[in-house]
């Protein structure tokens, strides 16, 4: 575990970067344009902050950072609901290949991505989302199947899959590199609720690709388990700019002479809000502390519990923050509605638990 004064610094760095280059307009830009994302803005994080290096060992050209550190730059891209490649390729790709175990694949990716000059895109669910925690004979990814080293089927809900160099692709077989312009690769965007977060389609006809580790149950494991930390890290920073932005509001919003912050039903509104959020912080940061812990019933429940928690919260605050702000909400200009999209979008991102989380008596 990083130092947390280590952590907090990197997240007032990140922070700061944000904060000038990275506001409201430069959003919706980075939301109509061809990329999906703002390319300037991942150009200067990788540069002048290392966010992609970060999670990547220092042999492969990376920082060498533990894992928590990169989840930390993920907090501080929610509150702003920019989705560069951080999340989808520097996060989860890098972790597909530390986990295949190939250190030819490692040595050959990993330090481009850690300059942030490849992306990875991981092609790890099929049409009807990713396979749950406890699944039985459903392994996700076997929308595409693998014929010795041709890939063919569909890859569905893919992060950054149109504009990846390389993507990594769970069959039962295994998973497999594949060069994202190779004969029989297409791939297109999904059209989906939330705009500022782009998936993509990527169907394969018998595209040439190579097998790096066979054991995909272990990178699906590995996957999800490290997915859902990191959304619930991305969704505690998002849930508190909503508080944020709600509480500053209610002290400008003038009422029946008032600052509407000051009437006692809406101050109790924001305290659960608060409540919420602090929470939902919890969760996430225990849960990210067991990822690189020996996997157990306790800490596959602290996972789970912050999948589950941080999802809810998020829904929750982005809805009273709607109410609370008023008719201005429900403007397109204002990112109220950019934040409620995303939160009901990453409710079904990367799949739920499959079971309920008591414990046996």
């Amino acid at each position: 575990m990083t130092d947390i004064a280590e952590l907090q610094e990197l997240a007032t760095t990140v922070r700061a970067v944000l904060t000038k280059h990275g506001d409201h307009a430069a959003l919706s830009r980075a939301v109509d344009n061809d990329a999906g994302f703002d390319e300037r803005l991942w150009q200067l994080l990788c540069e002048q902050v290392g966010v992609a290096a970060l999670a990547i060992p220092e042999e492969y050209g990376g920082v060498g950072a533990d894992l928590d550190t990169a989840l930390v730059v993920l907090e501080e891209l929610g509150r702003t609901l920019h989705n560069p490649p951080m999340l989808g390729s520097a996060v989860l790709g890098v972790q597909a290949v530390l986990a295949s175990g190939d250190t030819a694949a490692a040595q050959r990716l990993l330090p481009e991505v850690a300059e942030g000059t490849r992306t990875l895109a991981v092609c790890w669910a099929d049409e009807n989302g990713w396979a749950p925690s406890g699944a039985v004979a459903r392994p996700a990814g076997f929308g595409v199947r693998a014929d010795g080293n041709a890939l063919t089927g569909t890859a569905h809900y893919v992060l950054d899959g149109v504009n990846a160099d390389t993507l990594l692709v769970v069959t039962e077989a295994g998973l497999y590199e594949i060069d994202a312009t190779t004969t029989g690769v297409t791939r297109a965007v999904t059209r989906t609720m939330d705009p500022t977060r782009r998936l993509s389609t990527v169907t394969f006809d018998g595209a040439a690709a190579t097998l790096l580790t066979a054991d995909s149950a272990a990178i699906t494991a590995r996957l999800r388990d490290v997915a859902w930390a990191a959304l619930a890290a991305e969704q505690v920073g998002a849930a508190e700019q909503c508080l944020d932005d709600t509480v500053e509001y209610s002290k400008s919003r003038v009422q029946f002479g008032r600052p509407i912050g000051s009437f006692q039903a809406l101050k109790h509104r924001m305290a659960d809000m608060y409540v919420l959020v602090e929470s939902s912080r919890s969760a996430a940061y225990s849960a990210i502390a067991n990822l690189d812990r020996p996997v157990t019933g306790e800490t596959t429940l602290d996972l789970e519990a912050a999948r589950i928690h941080c999802s809810q919260t998020f829904r929750s605050v982005t809805s009273e923050m709607v109410q609370m702000h008023g008719g201005i909400a429900i403007t397109w200009e204002h990112p109220a509605h950019l934040f409620f999209k995303r939160a009901h979008g990453d409710a079904e991102l990367f799949g739920m638990p499959a079971r309920p989380l008591a414990r046996p008596a």
